[in-house]
């Protein structure tokens, strides 16, 4: 139990839904246009959950496909750690439901920290592994966030998509794996990116319901200048514990938010944009299920190689921000 164990990602998988939303779908539903989406966002299409599909549906086949690549079973698992802003339901937890899924039988819960969720779960993910507690841990991000977007404000429905990524964190001894895990937070800009009501401090009623408060809600510009100052600082804070410097990033995955975002968060870290991943045009901002997506993609694809050092940062409501550095 004392052994000073690694974690390390052993398997990925992804999923989307079927259906995608490309910007000419949006032109017909609100006063926008694919080229004012670009330009500011560089999205061209997101994937949006079928009417029967719940969070723990989305997480199920990316959870199989990552326990696949890992070489394992459910009855292998210890934990189940998915991070959601957009659960099935207040509880059970999207976890419970996805234990249930997968038929597994071990501990499972949700966690909450929005488009940083992936980022929180993955740390402790690793604390457990590291203290020799769990020995194979399934991590997700999944969202159906397309449930909580008001269709009619175009400052918010360009932006976002469903999907989910699910990675396994196992014990390494072999040198790879996450080396350093960075979190912060500051409740005091919580009404930067929030979703008003639903829970105790306004209950649904049919105020709520007719004020359009269950329905993400947001301040753009606020929002970009402190998620570029945050993620730069959470790269800068991962990479320092490892006594690293940015030319030793062999990739750079950050939250899918837009197009603009990251590309404003590369010029601060002056790190190449061809090592920056982005895929924010074809899925959108899919909240907690982004970076594990992009990292399971950079993987699958070759961008990401075994030896690489990787940073994966995010940031989101609350307001949180975190960020990894992985030995591939």
């Amino acid at each position: 139990m004392t052994a000073p164990y690694r974690a390390a990602i052993t398997g990925l998988g992804a999923y989307v839904p079927e259906k995608i939303l490309t910007n000419a779908d949006l032109e017909k539903m609100v006063e926008t246009t694919d080229e004012w989406i670009r330009t500011r966002t560089g999205i061209r299409e997101r994937h949006i959950a079928a009417a029967d599909q719940a969070t723990s549906d989305l997480a199920l086949p990316a959870s199989q496909e990552a326990l696949k690549n890992a070489g394992l079973t459910p009855k292998d698992l210890d934990l189940i750690i998915v991070a959601t802003t957009s659960p099935d339901m207040f509880f059970p937890s999207a976890a419970c439901f996805l234990q249930a899924k997968l038929g597994a039988s071990c501990g499972a819960f949700d966690m909450a920290a929005a488009c940083s969720g992936f980022a929180y779960a993955l740390s402790v993910a690793e604390s457990f592994v590291k203290s020799g507690l769990h020995k194979h841990i399934l991590v997700v991000g999944a969202e159906t966030i397309s449930r909580f977007i008001n269709w009619t404000d175009r400052g918010t429905c360009v932006l976002f998509g469903d999907g989910a990524g699910a990675a396994v964190v196992s014990r390494s001894k072999d040198g790879h794996g996450i080396l350093a895990s960075y979190l912060g937070a500051d409740g005091r800009e919580s009404e930067i990116l929030q979703i008003p009501a639903g829970g105790s401090r306004i209950p649904p009623s049919a105020e709520s319901i007719a004020n359009n408060l269950h329905y993400i809600r947001m301040q753009g510009p606020e929002l970009f200048k402190i998620a570029v100052k945050t993620m730069e600082q959470a790269v800068h804070k991962v990479l320092e514990y490892e006594h690293l410097k940015i030319k030793d990033i062999s990739c750079l995955i950050p939250h899918q938010a837009n197009d603009r975002i990251l590309r404003a968060v590369a010029d601060r870290l002056k790190i190449p944009h061809e090592k920056v991943f982005i895929n924010v045009d074809r899925y959108g901002n899919m909240s907690s299920a982004s970076t594990v997506i992009a990292l399971y993609e950079a993987v699958k694809t070759g961008v990401v190689k075994k030896g690489d050092y990787v940073v994966l940062v995010a940031f989101g409501g609350g307001l949180t921000w975190g960020a990894s550095l992985i030995k591939w």
